[in-house]
């Protein structure tokens, strides 16, 4: 089993219910979250089959797909691509900037892509959505979504920053010496690498809100209708 993850061979794998929402909390069993799907073991095929999952939403670019191909082979699953990048992935670490400013970026960006994520959580349940690492692109459009449904902004925060207590301490090791030796004086390389600091995703829901109004009033303003988000929260959410 990979450290902290529900699924073996998967970084960062794990179910986003049980988190408070008004007088509700959300479902159990319908959203999952992880890294790569590349290093899956026979358990850990086992494990996504047992977990029902349906369908995945994969947000990484072409070139990541083909490095590292999701093993997911025998599986009643259906994959949607929504490659969510600002660039390669690689000019991340090149540009050293900081991950509110690349959050900022993607929610600027992206948004195209960001609804077309939470419209895949709407397809078909269970559904996982996941990039290289679990953290970023999936970190932010999994908090988009939960917010919008209603979810307590602290409990988004919260589970947004669980991905960094969930990654081995051996891979960020290996991972940024890997491009320290490429970049040097990069300033921002841990923790684009390595960190979920919560008052990063914190302050992108604050900025969300400052120029939107909510979370879910960006996702309306670039293109989620109003019987999608009303799915959403009845999808996510189960009321007490």
């Amino acid at each position: 089993m990979t450290a902290g993850s529900l699924v073996s061979g998967a970084y960062n794998f794990r179910d986003v219910g049980g988190l408070p929402a008004g007088s509700g909390r959300t479902r159990s069993g319908v959203l999952y979250r992880s890294g790569n799907l590349a290093r899956l073991d026979d358990a850990g095929v086992a494990t996504m089959r047992e977990l029902g999952i349906r369908s995945i939403v994969d947000l990484r670019d072409d070139d990541e797909v083909a490095n590292a191909p999701s093993l997911v082979d025998g599986l009643a699953v259906t994959t949607a691509r929504v490659p969510l990048v600002l660039g390669s992935i690689g000019s991340f670490f090149e540009r050293d900037a900081s991950l509110a400013d690349f959050y900022r970026e993607l929610v600027d960006e992206c948004s195209a892509q960001v609804i077309a994520v939470v419209r895949g959580i709407l397809v078909e349940q269970p559904v996982l959505v996941h990039c290289t690492v679990g953290k970023d692109r999936t970190g932010v459009t999994v908090a988009l979504a939960l917010a919008a449904a209603g979810v307590d902004e602290e409990s988004v925060v919260a589970d947004y920053a669980r991905s960094e207590a969930l990654l081995p301490p051996s891979r960020n090791e290996m991972v940024v010496a890997k491009i320290r030796a490429r970049h040097p004086d990069a300033v921002h390389l841990e923790e684009l690498a390595t960190r979920s600091p919560a008052p990063v995703m914190r302050g992108l829901l604050a900025d969300l809100t400052d120029r939107y109004g909510s979370p879910a009033e960006y996702l309306r303003a670039h293109g989620l209708r109003d019987e999608e988000l009303a799915e959403l929260r009845r999808v996510l959410i189960a009321v007490d």
